[in-house]
């Protein structure tokens, strides 16, 4: 098993994270095989420094000569106490309960952890967490998530958009495997493209991000770190079926081909063909839709030489049909007889990464990955037509190193990214390519006590943007026990691709009115931005149970923005800013460990958005001020067959939203200022009958609300005041699931 610690290593090189000086591997045995265990607790004896265990069972937590005793435990398993004398890997097998005479529990695997010793505010989404809501896609994998919020773009197209510190999906650097994967064509529907069992956890960053990933992140990153052949289950299938008729297969096939080479296959399949208009309105209240979507993940370890390789080969064919009931494609497509779309995507994505880490010096290590992806649309909304083909190739080396000892680390390398962009609105083509290298440099400093620090810049070259520079700062500092302030500063530059992000448009009656100032994307210029924050995490006991604490506050001010102007209810303009644009957040989240298996988490959030249109400084629409989440998980004991109740339930509420001006509206069109309340609630009860073998029932939206007439001029759609944006709540009401997971290990 000497592999398995190599392989960390290298695993750790792979997702470009900072090398801390002291690695290793917590194993258990399993019949004849030690496997990794994840979600072990490893922290130095009398001190507050600690962390858990990744999925591959490996740690990293900082290290000082006055360490020199480390403590593993884990449910179930007997609790160690390792003496440390050196700076050396620690390979460590834990033993279960059930070798032993007596059995000591020190703690329960949380399924969302928050570091406290990370300079950048990061918290990672295990895959037990992701469970909780029996995701399907990545865009339904935040539902139990309070720091990003969930909502639907349109009445039409069904689609579920995220937001992070109250501002849109693109301007948060959204990756898989720190590659950056939603992006251009595939920002509106690219969520609904990753099935959530792909997903091995997710890690959400707050704030502008790393120099390494690249300079588009504004708001956060969300990574998605993909499960891996050679630690996945060999065979894995989930089965869903809900009362909307929607069917979902997904199957996982690992297998090992060699001592080296191993490899997956993961399928994915669903489909919904049944036609639903619980509000009479004459429209489907979700879409008929089918995708096909296949993954072939290659892996390759050479533990010797320190070599491990992923190759990721994925194909995605979507079809999307929405509109009106009575809507025949074959009959009516391009007519007045009645409104329609279809949204037919055709998607090819090939990415590698190779990391190599020094077996002599483990600090250092050689990473370099490569993507490249093909991205067809062909769609129209009613009398609208919008096609987009989008081929993009990403490549970016990162060499780690330290400076004198393992105190000041460095990261440095190059990145090389070029887009070609080919879209057809209506009878308009817009084309352009937009290519940039640029070089960057990271330290990051740690004190092994209660101060850490990543300061990075990056520069580039960009054939429409010309030379910019790009500063981000993080800092951690420990005031005292369990607690964390946080403060970050950095610049965001990227490109607003107004068509591919603001589809939902289409699904209207409003002209597309670009006013141009001179810039060279559609005749707009970059939108850049700086994000400053501050964080205070606090741990603590109440009534004798875990708990903790968490402030937030995050502004983002731009310096250039392309806005989205819906103040005119018969056009929608994209204009340059002209004044001040800026986006306040604020949230306080609660954990607490209730009582023995009950986890509660609680969270407020307020928004205060702002932006000068054209008509004056108006509040961001569709962004509630208030938002309030609630999420209760409770787990009963395992039993001696391993069988295993668990309970969940979500809540969330948001207050009134501002709607875009409808005062040129004839009056029967016309909406108040804002609109109501809601409040939604989500159930889900698994049963576990054994490792192999779990079946889950649940339902959302359970107290079944609706939003009345999402729909403006539903019974005029090709007339001049049709609108299907004015969505602020759910559309079809109550649903419910049922599915099951079985595996193989």
């Amino acid at each position: 098993m000497k592999k398995y610690l190599k392989i960390s290593v290298m695993f750790l090189a792979l997702s470009l994270s900072a090398q801390e000086q002291l690695t290793g591997i917590i194993l258990e045995k399993s019949s004849s095989q030690e496997i990794p265990l994840s979600g072990a607790n490893v922290y130095w004896l009398g001190s507050s420094i600690g962390v858990i265990t990744g999925e591959d069972g490996t740690f990293s937590l900082p290290y000082k000569f006055s360490f020199n005793k480390l403590v593993i435990s884990y449910v179930g398993f007997k609790t160690d106490t390792l003496i440390v004398n050196g700076n050396k890997y620690i390979r460590h097998v834990l033993k279960a309960s059930d070798e032993l005479d007596a059995v000591t529990i020190t703690s329960r695997k949380q399924t969302t952890a928050r570091s406290y010793l990370k300079a950048t505010n990061t918290f990672t989404v295990s895959r037990d967490e992701l469970l909780k809501a029996a995701c399907c896609n990545l865009s339904e994998s935040f539902e139990t998530n309070p720091s990003i919020d969930v909502n639907f773009s349109d009445a039409v197209t069904g689609t579920k958009q995220i937001k992070m510190l109250g501002l849109d999906s693109p301007y948060i650097l959204i990756s898989t495997e720190n590659i950056p994967a939603i992006r251009g064509a595939a920002q509106t529907y690219g969520l609904s493209f990753i099935p959530g069992t792909w997903v091995e956890s997710i890690q959400i960053t707050k704030g502008a991000g790393s120099v390494v990933n690249g300079y588009e992140s504004i708001t956060g990153q969300i990574n998605a770190e993909l499960v891996k052949p050679i630690t996945d289950d060999k065979f894995f299938v989930n089965l869903y079926a809900a009362t909307s008729q929607r069917f979902e297969l997904n199957t996982h096939l690992n297998t090992s081909l060699s001592e080296k080479w191993s490899t997956g296959l993961y399928i994915h399949g669903n489909t919904l063909q049944e036609t639903h208009d619980v509000n009479n309105d004459g429209f489907l209240d979700m879409p008929l839709y089918n995708q096909v979507n296949v993954m072939n993940r290659w892996q390759y370890t050479d533990a010797e030489k320190g070599i491990v390789s992923f190759i990721n080969l994925r194909y995605l064919y979507d079809e999307k049909q929405s509109g009106q009931v009575n809507f025949n494609p074959d009959t009516d497509r391009g007519t007045t007889n009645a409104w329609g779309s279809e949204i037919n995507t055709e998607r090819f994505d090939i990415t590698t990464k190779l990391g190599y880490v020094n077996p002599e010096v483990p600090y250092q290590s050689l990473g370099f990955q490569t993507a490249f992806s093909h991205h067809k649309q062909d769609s129209y909304f009613g009398l609208n037509i919008y096609d987009i083909r989008h081929n993009s190739f990403y490549s970016n080396l990162v060499y780690n190193s330290i400076i004198s000892d393992s105190r000041h680390k460095i990261k440095t390398g190059i990145s090389f990214t070029l887009d070609h962009y080919d879209e057809l609105v209506n009878t308009q083509n817009f084309e352009r390519t937009e290519n940039s290298f640029g070089g960057f440099f990271e330290y990051a400093y740690d004190d092994l006590d209660k101060l850490t620090m990543t300061a990075g810049l990056r520069v580039d070259q960009h054939n429409r943007f010309g030379f910019f520079v790009t500063p981000r700062l993080h800092m951690r500092y420990t005031p005292w026990e369990k607690s964390a302030i946080r403060l970050s500063a950095g610049r965001g530059i990227r490109s607003a691709n107004i068509f591919a992000e603001t589809q939902n448009m289409f699904s209207s009656s409003r002209q597309i009115n670009i006013i141009n100032s001179g810039g060279k994307i559609y005749g707009l210029d970059p939108e850049i931005a700086w994000n400053y924050g501050v964080s205070y995490l606090q741990g603590f006991n109440l009534f004798g149970r875990k708990a903790d604490i968490t402030f937030d506050f995050y502004r983002t001010d731009f310096k250039n923005q392309v806005i989205t102007d819906w103040e005119n209810p018969f056009e929608i303009s994209f204009y340059n800013l002209d004044g001040n644009s800026f986006a306040n957040s604020f949230q306080v989240e609660i954990n607490y460990d209730l009582f023995e298996g009950f986890d509660l988490r609680t969270a407020y959030k307020y928004y205060d958005i702002q932006t000068d249109y054209i008509s004056g400084r108006l509040q961001k629409p569709f962004i509630p001020q208030h938002r309030f989440f609630a999420n209760a998980a409770y787990e009963t004991d395992k039993k001696e067959n391993d069988s295993q109740w668990k309970f969940d339930a979500t809540y969330n509420w948001v207050s009134e939203q501002r709607f875009p001006n409808t005062n040129l509206s004839a009056p029967q069109f016309q909406l108040p200022e804002k609109s109501p309340t809601v409040g939604t609630l989500n159930l889900q009860v698994t049963k576990v009958f054994s490792p192999k073998f779990e079946v889950y029932i649940g339902g959302e939206n359970v107290t079944n609300v609706r939003q009345p007439d999402p729909i403006i001029s539903a019974d005029n759609p090709f007339g001049s005041n049709f609108d299907s944006n004015f969505v602020y709540g759910p559309i079809f009401g109550s649903m419910y699931y049922t599915g099951l997971r079985f595996k193989i290990n």
